[in-house]
């Protein structure tokens, strides 16, 4: 392996944050291993998805808004991988540890021979070979996967895993075309999401996040999410305060959660057990307001705040807003 590409999942010309530092990642991988960093963006919005990668350290972007990508399901983006993987010669192909990503690794795996390593956070080059550094057992034990001798591999990439850097001189945008003689079985009939009208809890800057010493769900509206507001984030929550009932499952962070990476973090009357901290150790600076000093997410807080969160996050918000007016 020598060449780096990444597939660039999106809808509508709308990408997730990984997608940046993945494209930020190939570069540095592209580097040491001695060939380019390619991208490969297809469907509905691509060319205008495409101008925003230029911005990234990027030598190719491969790019076609051919409507059968949205209109079939998966087949047609494995074909454009297929193609554009054997183009660029042997190469590693970086895919976000989405739902949807590990779908298309599975499949682009049996397609290209190749081996894979899921949810890696680091890479390591030993004697050549890429070796991918992958947490395990809820971040209990800590996996090197090297990739073995082939002209493919296959690495899906953990959501805020890497920084996203732009700093590209603009890649070359090159158009790709589907292989001949394709047919697709399987129709996307209809695509629903679950709408929130709110700053994803993977993109925010900022999270605030409440655990079971909230007490209950109001605190989640009346508290955390005034502060969230006024730091321009989200509001997040342990596993124990969503297994209450007191918020849905999609703002729960931790091992059976979501992963997060904000520069600041603030929990709100949580303990801090293993489960959690895997989902948003990486986070820049984590702040902890709680009325255990000893609780267990003072060890890895960089400031802890003992005291009623009634009393200080109100205060807190007002500071906030003050300062922002």
């Amino acid at each position: 392996m020598k060449n780096v590409l990444v597939y660039v999942q999106h809808k509508g010309g709308q990408t997730p944050k990984v997608t940046f530092e993945m494209a930020t990642q190939a570069r540095k991988l592209a580097d040491q291993l001695g060939g380019k960093a390619h991208a490969l963006v297809v469907g509905a919005g691509s060319s205008q998805l495409a101008e925003s990668l230029k911005a990234y350290p990027l030598d190719a972007i491969y790019v076609n808004d051919d409507a059968d990508v949205d209109k079939y399901l998966l087949d047609p983006v494995i074909d454009y991988l297929e193609a554009a993987a054997k183009a660029i010669g042997p190469s590693l192909v970086l895919v976000a540890n989405t739902l949807t990503g590990k779908d298309v690794a599975g499949r682009l795996v049996a397609r290209l021979n190749a081996g894979i390593c899921a949810d890696a956070v680091d890479f390591k080059l030993e004697g050549g070979k890429v070796v991918a550094v992958m947490p395990k057992m809820g971040g209990a034990a800590i996996t090197n996967c090297e990739l073995l001798d082939g002209d493919y591999g296959v690495v899906t990439i953990r959501p805020n895993a890497f920084a996203a850097q732009p700093g590209g001189a603009g890649a070359a945008v090159q158009a790709i075309e589907k292989p001949a003689g394709k047919s697709y079985g399987v129709l996307v009939e209809k695509d629903v999401e679950e709408g929130s009208g709110e700053l994803a809890l993977e993109e925010a800057p900022v999270v605030v996040a409440g655990g079971r010493g909230l007490g209950g769900p109001e605190p989640f509206d009346t508290l955390l999410k005034p502060l969230a507001s006024a730091l321009g984030g989200a509001v997040g929550a342990s596993r124990a305060a969503a297994d209450a009932g007191w918020v849905p499952y999609s703002l729960q962070i931790g091992q059976t959660g979501k992963t997060v990476s904000p520069s600041l973090y603030i929990a709100v009357g949580i303990s801090g057990a293993i489960q959690h901290k895997v989902g948003m150790r990486s986070s820049g600076t984590i702040v902890a307001i709680n009325k255990d000093g000893q609780s267990p997410i003072a060890e890895f807080s960089d400031l802890v705040v003992v005291g009623d969160a009634f009393a200080i996050v109100p205060e807190l918000t007002k500071l906030v807003q003050a300062a922002k007016s």
